[in-house]
């Protein structure tokens, strides 16, 4: 779902110097699919520390400022964040009802709020 919502993040995902062809070579690399369970392990965290989202706050705030080396822009986090949602509700079906939709939201945007603070601070001297 990443790529048909924007299919410009595709040259963002490249390992060992590798720029993907199509999205499809992309999702069947094994980096890839090592990074989607990274993806899926801070979520998991965000979850099991949702009483305690600061606990996490600078392990986020490091993470944004690993994506935004590589090139990433925090707009990007929105499509990611439509593409979570969309395999929410394809998997909880009836289940994703309309508040399921708005924790998982507030949740997504809590962690993206953490690791937009990556992109804002600024290195030494400037």
């Amino acid at each position: 779902r990443l790529f048909d919502l924007d299919p410009d993040l595709l040259p963002l995902f490249q390992y060992n110097c590798k720029q993907f062809a199509s999205p499809q070579e992309c999702l069947s690399a094994p980096e890839f699919l090592d990074h989607i369970r990274k993806v899926m392990l801070v979520i998991d965290a965000a979850v099991s520390h949702l009483e305690n989202l600061s606990c996490l706050e600078e392990y986020l705030c490091n993470l944004g400022k690993k994506h935004q080396a590589v090139g990433v822009k925090v707009e990007s986090f929105s499509t990611v964040g439509e593409s979570l949602l969309y395999m929410l509700e394809k998997c909880l079906g009836t289940a994703f009802s309309p508040d399921v939709r708005e924790a998982w939201s507030k949740l997504y945007g809590a962690v993206v709020k953490a690791m937009r603070r990556g992109w804002e601070t600024l290195p030494e001297g400037d």
